[in-house]
This record gives structure tokens, sequence and C-alpha cells, in this order.
């Protein structure tokens, strides 16, 4: 029994083999290269539909306002965005495009905040003056959220570098060269300084000299702990001074810098915890103690 059942399995597939055989050769190549020309091309509506629609509305949006307002934008204020966006990290995004988004988001805040306004206090003078507010704030806001992710930036790096030194200091003293470490350490690091040092490893490898490229780090990382490495760095290549000894160096140097700003963030967290006990549990707790005593003497002053 068992024996039957095995060969009309094993017949059963051979015979499924067979017929997959003969079906594969009986479609024509030509033929089947002639369906997949023959499928219809997609129209330029159903691509534009397929797009997100921030791309598809604000987009559009955006870049009209960026170049109206672009012509009365001054110059060095341009400069001043162009440098912001490089210490944040979105060089990718135009300087035009985020003075578009600045005038958007003021316009944005002014129709919102008179909305709002005009909601709660139902006076015409209120509302009229919350637009120029919300044009001003609107104006500022996407300022303020670069200096902020510029500010988170620096700070990663700031926090990042003893380590890539220590990596660097261990690669060159293994026998390796300064720029051979430097790669080995993008390769072993992540975040935003080791994006700094690949950028300037790629800078290197297309004709910039390494001076070159280290200060270009300088200009888009606004930190002075990593402005007096690149000096160095510098100097030393400049001078002729062992990289080991300068790198060993700065590596202790930083090692010690970043004991202390630790410290001097274990000292100010009394104080931070000291404003919300302030803030928040006292009040409660006069409430709790107090409320009685103010009752029972208000009662009392009721009673004469």
């Amino acid at each position: 029994m068992e024996a039957a059942l095995f060969a009309g399995l094993m017949t059963l597939a051979v015979v499924l083999i067979f017929a997959s055989m003969v079906m594969a050769q009986a479609i024509d190549p030509v033929q089947a290269r002639l369906q997949q020309i023959a499928v219809r091309p997609r129209t330029l509506e159903e691509l534009e539909l397929q797009r997100p629609l921030s791309e598809r509305t604000l987009k559009p949006i955006i870049q009209g306002l960026s170049k109206l307002v672009g012509r009365f934008y001054p110059a060095n204020a341009v400069s001043g965005v162009a440098l912001n966006l490089k210490r944040a990290g979105m060089e990718t995004t135009s300087t035009e495009f985020f003075v578009g988004v600045k005038a958007f988001a003021s316009i944005a805040f002014a129709v919102l905040g008179s909305l709002l306004v005009n909601a709660i206090t139902a006076d015409s003078t209120q509302t009229l003056l919350a637009i120029p507010t919300g044009l001003f704030l609107g104006f500022k806001a996407p300022d303020f959220y670069l200096s902020n992710k510029a500010g988170k930036r620096a700070g990663e790096v700031i926090d990042a570098l003893p380590d890539a030194l220590d990596l660097l200091t261990i690669s060159v003293e293994a026998g390796l060269g300064f720029d051979a470490a430097l790669v080995k350490m993008t390769e072993k690091m992540k975040g935003a300084l080791a994006d700094e040092f690949r950028r300037a490893a790629g800078e290197q490898r297309v004709g910039k000299s390494r001076v070159e490229a280290l200060r270009g780090i300088t200009q888009r990382v606004e930190q002075k702990e990593l402005q007096n490495f690149i000096s160095a760095m510098i100097q030393a290549d400049q001078l002729g001074v062992s990289m080991s000894k300068v790198l060993r160096i700065q590596s202790e140097q930083m090692r010690l810098e970043r004991r202390q700003r630790a410290e001097e963030r274990a000292a100010k967290a009394p104080i931070l915890i000291m404003l919300p006990t302030i803030g928040c549990i006292f009040p409660a707790l006069f409430i709790v103690i107090l409320g009685p005593a103010v009752l029972t003497a208000l009662a009392s002053c009721g009673s004469f």
C-alpha cells in the first residue's frame, strides 16, 4: 500500500514538472515582449497624483513666496541663513526655499492668530493687533527651529569628539596615516561628527587639500573644542609634528573637558529640580496646609 502511494506521488510530480516545461515552451518570447510593450504608459496626471500631497500643494506655494520675498530679503541675511543651514545639517535645503518657508509660516501664524483672538475676544482691535504679531512670530519661528537644530547637532558633535579622538589616536599609533585613520573612524562611528569627517575625506579625494577640508568642518560646526582640535591638526601638518603625539594630547584634553562638562551638569541638577518643586509642589502644599485655616478664619469673620 505504501509502495503504491509513493509511486503515485512520484508519477504526479513527474507529470507536473513535464506540464510546467511544456507551458514554458509554449509561451513565445516575442509575444511576451509584445505584451510588456503593450502596457499602457502612465499619464502625467497619474504620475502627479502619486506624489505626496505636501509636494503638490505646499511646495508650489512656498516656492512662489520665496521668489516674491527673495527680492526684498537682504543679502547679508541670506548668507546668514545659508550658514545656519550648514550648521544644522540641512544643506540640501536651499536658502530661497527656507525664506519661502519663513514667509509661509508668517502668513499662517497671522491668519491663525487673528482667528483665535477673534474667537476668544470678538474684538476687532485686538484681532488687528494679532496680525502683525503673528507675522513677526511666524517669520522668526523657522529661525528658532534652525538655531535649535544647529545647537543640538553641535552638542552631538562635542559629545562624540572624545571617542572619535581615541579611535583616531589608536589608528595612527597602530601605523595608519591620518587620512586612513580618518576613514577608519568614519566607518566605525555614526552621527554628525562622523558625517563631517566623512565629508572632509571625500573632499580630499576630489582634490581639496587637507587644510581646506578640515577648515570646512569648522565653518559647518560652531564648537570651540572642535575648532581647537582642527587648528592643532593643521599646525601639526604644516610644522611636521608627529600626528600621534598631537592626537594623544588632544584626546586626553577632550576626555578631561568632557568630565568637567559632566560635573557642571551635575552641579546644575539641584537648581533645575528646585524650579518645578517650587512651582508645582509648594502651591499645592500651601493649599492643603493653609486652606482649612483660611476657611476657619473666613467663617469666624462672617459670624460677627
